[in-house]
């Protein structure tokens, strides 16, 4: 039976509370947004219907704090609660509690997400239908007991330790010899316990010149699986992605149908509903593929899926959460664009240090074939707590090289940010770079080229635009008042 959804609270601050917004008011549906102290002034605030304050800056008195969360929920009349990604997007317990007070959850069961958050029982469960995991173990707990691992299998350096219960790039380190287990050891577990609350650890084979790639599923209470296809989510700084782009440059047809029925098998498997995604690592010299994980959340980089295939994934979200089935089946999809998203982070594009402070100029691309997902506004404060992404800037052409022609326009001639610096400047020279163009990188291509894409910066900044106007004013000092003024 149908349930009917008036009011949503989004549980969430910034580009995903502002995505979640759009789609909301498309939908005559109407939001709630929580603030913390220093987001009193933020865009979604700006935007929702009502909105409460729920705490101080720190995440785990706000954005984490799951009973001023629910209780602004019914406080303010939300039937239904949106996480977006990040912050508790993927938390089982915030999930249960969202139902047990009587609301309506957007996203998978809360039994799913369990499951899928622990990347030991969620190895478990792919291999179980035949997806290859990459070679690893999950019971081990001292340096001794890795390296008898790694001689018994044969497993040979580089390694990577990761959180079991991680994600999102945090809790993860590559090991390239002895002497550094024990020092990564002991951090991936700090991380882990610190972000997660669970500090056990997976050894996994490291694969070099990995690609990443994931398949975006939409499934709903009937049974009902659908793939929307792939998204290369390689290009990344820190284990953290910032450039994707759909359909995949590394496959071919044949193994995109191998991505995409291993991902539908695996979240029928596990009676996945709402939307998500199956991520994993193409060993492309082999072309062979490992099961990664499954993010049981909206992921970031949804737009440019929707772009290709015309859908709306948020829309679809809240329809499945209405107990709607999916109005679609797998022939129905037909992706017809290439998509490419950049991610805007508010860091220095040379170290990847979070740059904070106040937005004092913010002109966002415009034009044909550009999509914007904004979480900020020019006066807007970027504050030292959150995830520093300002915009996702999204664009779409015929073909590959169209989408990379349409993105160079929008990064280097519309996009303007002062007050704060930006990821723009390497954003622009990785699209530029003629291995990007060729579709020949691997997850490493920013930390082997780091050098050389630095060297083509172009940075301009309010110096720049002075200079213009006291070059004009000295033209009209000696030459005249020009005869079109």
């Amino acid at each position: 039976m149908e349930r009917e959804i008036k009011k949503v609270l989004v549980a969430n601050r910034g580009v995903p509370a502002v995505r979640i917004m759009h789609t909301c008011r498309d939908l005559k549906i109407k939001t709630t947004a929580v603030y913390s102290t220093p987001d009193r002034l933020s865009q979604h605030v700006h935007m929702a219907d009502s909105a409460v304050h729920i705490g101080d800056a720190p995440p785990g008195d706000s954005y984490l704090n799951i009973d001023r969360i629910i209780d602004a929920a019914l406080k303010t009349g939300s039937d239904a609660v949106h996480p977006g990604w990040g912050f508790l997007a993927e938390n089982d317990v915030f999930a249960k509690r969202v139902m047990d007070a009587g609301l309506t959850w957007i996203g998978p069961p809360a039994d799913v997400i369990r499951a899928m958050g622990d990347k030991i029982e969620s190895k478990k469960i792919a291999a179980s239908v035949g997806i290859p995991v990459i070679p690893g173990a999950d019971d081990l707990t001292t340096v001794e007991e890795i390296i008898q691992w790694m001689e018994r299998e044969k497993v040979e350096f580089p390694i990577m330790i990761k959180a079991s219960a991680g994600g999102g790039g945090k809790g993860m380190l590559k090991v390239e010899n002895h002497e550094q287990i024990g020092t990564a050891l002991s951090q991936v577990r700090s991380e882990a316990m610190k972000s997660f609350g669970d500090d056990r650890v997976l050894v996994e084979k490291y694969i070099e010149r990995g690609r990443h790639i994931e398949v975006q599923i939409v499934a709903d209470e009937y049974g009902n699986v659908v793939h929307l296809y792939e998204r290369e989510c390689t290009i990344q700084r820190r284990n953290q992605k910032i450039i994707e782009e759909t359909p995949s440059p590394s496959l071919d047809t044949g193994l995109r149908r191998e991505f995409c029925n291993a991902a539908v098998r695996l979240m029928q498997k596990i009676g996945y509903v709402s939307a998500g995604t199956v991520e994993f690592l193409f060993d492309a010299p082999n072309r062979k593929f490992y099961f990664l994980e499954v993010n049981t959340r909206l992921q970031v980089e949804h737009g440019i899926t929707e772009l290709t295939t015309g859908l709306d994934i948020v829309g679809i979200m809240i329809d499945v959460a209405q107990k709607k089935p999916l109005p679609f089946m797998q022939q129905d999809i037909v992706p017809n664009r290439w998509s490419l998203e950049v991610r805007l982070n508010a860091e220095d594009p040379r170290q990847f240090s979070p740059s904070f402070g106040t937005i004092t100029r913010l002109h966002s691309p415009q034009g044909p074939a550009v999509r914007i997902s904004p979480g900020v506004y020019e006066g807007a404060e970027i504050p030292p707590y959150y995830d520093s992404l300002v915009m996702l800037i999204m664009a779409t052409g015929a073909d590959r090289r169209d989408a990379i022609r349409v993105m160079d326009r929008a990064i280097s001639k519309n996009l303007r940010v002062e007050g704060v610096k930006t990821l723009a400047p390497l954003l622009l020279s990785i699209i530029r770079h003629p291995k990007f163009i060729e579709g020949e990188f691997s997850t490493r291509f920013i930390e082997e080229h780091m050098e050389e894409l630095v060297s083509k910066f172009i940075e301009k900044d309010s110096e720049d635009e002075m200079l213009k106007v006291a070059r004009y004013v000295a033209e009209v000092s000696a030459l005249g008042t020009p005869k079109w003024i």
